[in-house]
């Protein structure tokens, strides 16, 4: 890839070529966990934050009817820093000369005007609508006085609260190396390569832990083993509306074969299956262009989630209240050279596989140099990716609305999208994923309240 390709694909500012793409979609802002002040104390006292989003400083508040605003942090009166304000439950008051703003950015009291100045009428700071949805907080940085499309009406955003838990984590790198890993099924093989299995029943909420759909002599493989054991996997690309849908086939026999289909949401989106009850839906949202945090949204088909188990196993690897990870370049991952000698391939831990995840990403350098790479057949999915993007950029600055949820008639619509991880006769794969998906949507305590379509399968 030639440099400035490289540049144009990566870098998010307002007035880069990505950059203006992005604006295009809802962007997470927070965890609404983040106002928790069981999780933060200091939100008890004052629930605001500094945020970062896109390359934007801004601050997110709540006012004291439960009301999120977000605005730019910078004052309009003289640039001073809004996320250090007083929140006085109707509005953000800046502590420099005492310019109150609420939630809309609407200017509410200018003090050192003189009595019957109507100023604060004429000023209003730029404001971003906010929309909470299953715990997470979404913003649209589109430009000003333009209507948003709706949320996107998939499964982790259209299942009920109590089917969906979500968390977050910072990498230290750009955006676009961190989604392009989650959209590469052959990495699972060897980056999440253990040398052991472990039992299969104590799994919850923990990704390659658990078994495949389906077995062999009446036998459940573990992921674990699969992935370990057919490591050259058959990839297939389909362009979807939403963006791509992938298929990742391993041939175990004549009679066999291991299918896992993934989606890819455009623009930083992925969604894959955790267990045959519960998907991962992943947002890697850039915070600027050499960090960024992912959003992961566990979506359950069966039983509620039990969020205070799925939080605690997450908690204990990163450090509140930014969800930065423990391990990074400053203690080499957790790298241990004995584990990789005995226990995994990579030897960064068992527990937290994100872990790995984030090595691979941030160990390419904060903005990978792509003119350095060499892509083989393993990766089309990337390469589609990537034409994908280069597209859609070329549609923006040709004025056009970019492809998939930017698009009100797309974000609209029931998609799922559906995955499957699991063990199929290999001359019929195709038809038993597609009822495997069926079965699972039918069984959905929450499906009639929300979804009345045929799976996308």
């Amino acid at each position: 890839m030639k440099a400035d390709i490289n540049e144009r694909i990566t870098r998010i500012g307002p007035d880069t070529p990505c950059g203006k793409l992005m604006r295009h979609y809802w962007q997470p802002v927070a965890l609404v966990d983040e106002f928790n002040p069981s999780l933060d104390p200091h939100m008890a006292i004052r629930p605001v934050k500094a945020v970062r989003l896109l390359g934007q400083d801004l601050v997110l508040f709540k006012n004291e009817q439960g009301e999120f605003g977000l605005l730019d942090r910078d004052c309009p009166h003289r640039g001073a820093d809004l996320s250090f304000g007083r929140n006085e439950g109707d509005g953000l008051r800046c502590p420099f000369h005492g310019w109150k703003f609420d939630i809309q950015g609407q200017c509410l009291d200018t003090p050192a005007e003189p009595n019957g100045s109507k100023l604060c009428q004429h000023v209003r700071q730029r404001h971003y609508p906010i929309v909470e949805r299953n715990g997470i907080l979404f913003a649209w940085l589109g430009e000003e006085d333009t209507l948003p499309p709706p949320l996107p009406a998939i499964d982790s955003l259209s299942a009920p609260g109590s089917h969906v838990f979500a968390f977050k984590g910072m990498w230290a790198c750009n955006w676009l190396q961190a989604f392009e890993v989650g959209v590469d099924p052959a990495h699972a093989s060897f980056l999440h390569r253990f040398f052991f299995d472990e039992s299969l029943e104590n799994t919850y909420g923990r990704q390659f832990r658990g078994a495949s759909a389906g077995e062999i002599d009446g036998q459940r493989l573990p992921m674990t083993r699969v992935m370990r054991e057919f490591d050259q996997p058959d990839i297939r690309v389909e362009p979807q509306p939403y963006g791509i849908r992938l298929t990742a086939l391993r041939q175990m026999s004549e009679a066999l074969t291991h299918v896992r289909v993934t989606n890819a949401i455009f623009p930083h989106t992925f969604v894959i299956p955790l267990s045959e009850t519960m998907t991962i839906t992943q947002i890697h949202v850039p915070i600027d262009d050499t960090h960024t945090y992912w959003y992961a949204m566990f979506t359950s088909f069966a039983d509620p989630v039990d969020k205070d188990v799925m939080r605690e196993q997450r908690l204990r690897h990163i450090t509140l209240p930014d969800y930065i990870p423990k391990s990074g370049r400053h203690n080499n991952w957790g790298f241990n050279p004995q584990e990789q000698i005995s226990r995994t391939y990579l030897g960064m831990g068992e527990d937290d596989i994100n872990v790995h995840d984030q090595w691979a990403c941030e160990s390419m350098g904060p903005i990978q140099d792509r003119t350095r790479e060499h892509l083989g057949t393993s990766d089309r999915a990337i390469m589609a990716n990537r034409r994908l993007l280069l597209q859609a950029i070329d549609d923006v600055e040709a004025g056009k609305t970019p492809l998939g949820m930017a698009k009100t008639d797309i974000a609209v619509k029931r998609i799922g999208p559906d995955t499957v991880d699991g063990i199929a006769p290999t001359q019929a794969w195709g038809d038993w994923w597609t009822q495997a998906v069926k079965t699972k949507r039918a069984n959905a305590p929450w499906r009639d309240a929300v979804d009345t379509s045929e799976p996308s399968a």
